[in-house]
């Protein structure tokens, strides 16, 4: 009786180590190669996606969302990107995720047509695919934090998208946030792989939309 209880525990710890690890090697292997840790070594892209993230109690954004905004500023100044697409929560708990995004990187010297608002990213998943589907992006350059690039690069990749990441700043993160949110990329990289696997359908559906295409060009 005890080693049939201990082989059933086995049994289960082996099944969840696939089910949470066969993500994180799934979302690293397609990723690898894919991610970059400074502006100067990024490669070209026609826009740069950024995911959205809570803002403060003052609707600006928090730390990790204010370090991918002024990667995504830098990469739009070293003419890495001509426009940048800012994906998130329109009506967050926090507020309007996408609106405070766009006032932050005109406020950083952005033009205002070379910025586009995705107010329906609710997810890494969904900013993907709307992206690819909506706003019919092929070529894209993702910011977020490190911890994230990896689940963003292999979900924008999976849904069509030519996509490499480029680590956003977190200056004024505590390291307690950062483990935090480091361990929070495991259920994370679960959900990935099923909406992926799924080929789930955005939340929010939208008609075909120009914005970027008008300011590639404008």
């Amino acid at each position: 009786m005890r080693r049939r209880i201990i082989g059933a525990l086995a049994g289960v710890v082996v099944l969840g180590v696939l089910a949470f690890g066969g993500p994180l090697v799934w979302t690293w292997s397609v990723s690898s190669g894919h991610r970059f840790s400074r502006v100067p070594d990024a490669p070209d892209a026609p826009v740069a996606i950024v995911f959205g993230a809570q803002l403060q109690p003052d609707g600006k954004p928090k730390p990790f969302l204010a370090g991918r905004l002024d990667v995504a500023a830098a990469l739009y100044r070293a003419g890495h990107v001509k426009a940048i697409l800012v994906s998130g929560d329109g009506s967050g708990t926090s507020g309007n995720e996408t609106a405070a995004m766009t006032r932050y990187l005109a406020a950083r010297g952005v033009p205002a047509a070379k910025l586009v608002a995705d107010p329906a990213g609710l997810d890494s998943y969904d900013t993907c695919v709307r992206a690819y589907q909506v706003y019919g992006v092929r070529r894209a350059l993702l910011v977020s934090q490190e911890f994230h690039l990896p689940r963003a690069v292999a979900l924008c990749r999976h849904v069509g998208i030519e996509a490499d990441g480029v680590a956003g700043r977190c200056d004024d993160c505590r390291q307690m946030t950062l483990w935090r949110n480091r361990f929070r990329e495991i259920p994370a990289g679960f959900k990935a792989a099923v909406d992926a696997v799924r080929d789930r359908p955005p939340v929010v559906s939208s008609p075909p939309d120009s914005s970027v295409s008008k300011a590639l060009t404008s």
